[in-house]
C-alpha cells in the first residue's frame, strides 16, 4: 500500500493517522465524562478522580500531537476528489464537517491545556516536561474561558463526529459507493477508479466551520457555560471596611498547600485590617491588629470549590476567620503574638515580620506555616501524599497612617 494519497485514494500514512485519531477521541471523550462525574468524597475516591482526569489530560495532549501530524500530512497530499461531485450541496456539507473535526481535534485539546497551565493544582499531565505553557498565567479567570471553551468545542467536536460517521454510513448502506472504502485498511479501495472530477473550494466550508464555532460559543455563554459556577455555590461574605489608624492601601494573604506533591497556590480576595503602632516604643508591645478574612473570598486553583466544603473551611458555617495580635519589637525585630480563629478552633499564633517606615508610609512581610490538622481541615483525609499537612501563608501589605 503506497505511503502517499493519490487524485483517487488516501495512503496508508493518512488513513493511519485517521484511526489513531479516531481512537483516542473515542477513548479520550468518554474518560473525560466519567472524570467529571466522579465522586471526590473521601480520600480514595478523590485519588481516583486524580488518576481519571490525568489520563484524561495525557491522552488529550497525545491525540493533539497526533492531530497536528495528521492535519500537516493532510495540507501536504492530494485530497481524493469526491465520487459525486455534481451533488454541490452534499460535497459542501461533508468539506464543512471535515473542516469541524480538524479544527476541533485541535482546538479542544488547546483548550484544555490552557485551562490547565492556568489553573494552580489537581491532576497533573503524566509526562515529564512540565505542567505550563509558556505566556499563559496562572488566572482563575483564564482557566474559566478555557474551560468553557473547553465544553463548547467538545460540543462541536462530537456533533461533527456523528455527521462525519452517518454521511460515511450513507455512502456504504444507501448510496453503495466506495467513499468509506477508501480509508478502510483493506486493500479492496485498489481497484476504484481515479477521477478528473475538480476538486471543491475550501474558503466557504471554512467560512461555514468558523461561524459554527462562533455560534457554539455564543450559545455556551447564554447558557453559562462561562459562569462562575463553582465559587456561586458558597457566597463570600462581603467585609465592611474598619476605622483604624493605619489604613491599608494594597496587601496580599496567600496560601500555599501541597496536593499530590504539587504545590496550589491561592489568596484571599477580602480582608481587613485594623492596625495601631506607636513607632516609638523600643521594646515590648508597640501596638495591636485586627485581622478579618472572608474565608469564601479564598481562590485556591482547581480545588476552590472543594476547599470551601463541610470537610475543610466549611465557609457556609464559618464564614470569617479573625487573628488578633499584639506586635511586640525588640530592638529592629518585629513579632506579631496572638491567637488564630479558624473553623471555629482557636489557637495561639506568632510570627516575625518585617517592617519598613517611611514617614507615614508602611511596609510589611511576614510568612508563616499552619498544620491544617489543627483547626481540622481535610480530617477525613490523613494522607499527606495526597493532602500535605502543613500549609505556608505569606502576608504582605502596604499601610498609609
Amino acid at each position: 500500500m503506497a505511503l502517499n494519497n493519490t487524485e483517487s485514494h488516501y495512503g496508508s500514512l493518512a488513513k493511519g493517522l485517521h484511526w489513531m485519531t479516531a481512537l483516542g477521541i473515542a477513548i479520550m471523550i468518554p474518560l473525560g465524562i466519567i472524570a467529571n462525574d466522579a465522586p471526590m468524597d473521601n480520600p480514595d475516591a478523590l485519588a481516583w478522580k486524580v488518576q481519571l482526569f490525568s489520563a484524561h489530560k495525557t491522552l488529550g495532549i497525545a491525540v493533539f500531537v497526533v492531530a497536528l501530524v495528521r492535519v500537516a500530512w493532510m495540507l501536504s497530499q492530494p485530497k481524493p476528489a469526491p465520487l459525486h461531485p455534481d451533488r454541490k450541496l452534499e460535497t459542501f456539507a461533508a468539506e464543512t464537517v471535515h473542516v469541524l473535526l480538524y479544527g476541533s481535534i485541535l482546538l479542544v485539546p488547546v483548550s484544555g491545556w490552557v485551562e490547565h497551565a492556568a489553573t494552580s493544582g489537581f491532576a497533573p499531565i503524566l509526562w515529564p516536561l512540565g505542567q505550563g505553557l509558556p505566556f499563559i498565567p496562572k488566572s482563575p479567570e483564564l482557566a474559566e474561558i478555557a474551560a468553557g471553551a473547553h465544553i463548547v468545542l467538545e460540543r462541536v467536536l462530537v456533533v461533527s463526529l456523528f455527521l462525519h460517521i452517518a454521511g460515511a454510513l450513507k455512502h456504504k448502506f444507501i448510496d453503495r459507493d466506495e467513499t468509506l472504502a477508501r480509508m478502510l485498511p483493506s486493500g479492496a479501495q485498489s481497484q476504484l477508479p481515479a477521477t478528473s472530477a475538480p476538486k471543491p473550494k475550501h474558503l466557504a466550508p471554512v467560512l461555514a466551520a468558523i461561524v459554527v464555532w462562533g455560534a457554539g460559543l455564543v450559545i455556551g455563554a447564554n447558557l453559562g457555560a462561562f459562569g462562575h459556577a463553582d465559587t456561586a455555590q458558597t457566597p463570600a461574605l462581603q467585609l465592611e471596611t474598619v476605622d483604624t489608624e493605619w489604613q491599608t492601601k494594597e496587601g496580599q494573604i496567600a496560601l500555599s498547600i501541597t496536593q499530590f506533591g504539587n504545590t496550589v497556590a491561592g489568596e484571599f480576595a477580602d480582608w481587613t485590617a485594623a492596625i495601631s503602632y506607636d513607632e516609638t516604643a523600643a521594646d515590648g508591645v508597640a501596638g495591636s491588629v485586627e485581622v478579618t478574612i472572608s474565608i469564601g473570598s479564598v481562590s485556591l486553583g482547581s480545588v476552590t470549590a472543594q476547599s470551601l466544603g463541610t470537610d475543610y473551611f466549611d465557609a457556609a458555617a464559618f464564614p470569617t476567620a479573625q487573628f488578633s495580635a499584639d506586635i511586640v519589637r525588640d530592638g529592629e525585630t518585629h513579632l506579631a503574638k496572638g491567637n488564630l480563629t479558624l473553623r471555629g478552633v482557636t489557637s495561639e499564633l506568632e510570627f516575625p515580620f518585617d517592617l519598613q517606615l517611611d514617614g507615614d508610609q508602611a511596609q510589611m512581610s511576614g510568612s508563616f506555616e499552619l498544620d491544617r490538622r489543627t483547626f481540622g481541615i481535610g480530617d477525613g483525609n490523613q494522607d499527606p501524599g495526597q493532602l500535605g499537612f502543613d500549609v505556608l501563608v505569606n502576608v504582605s501589605l502596604t499601610a498609609e497612617r
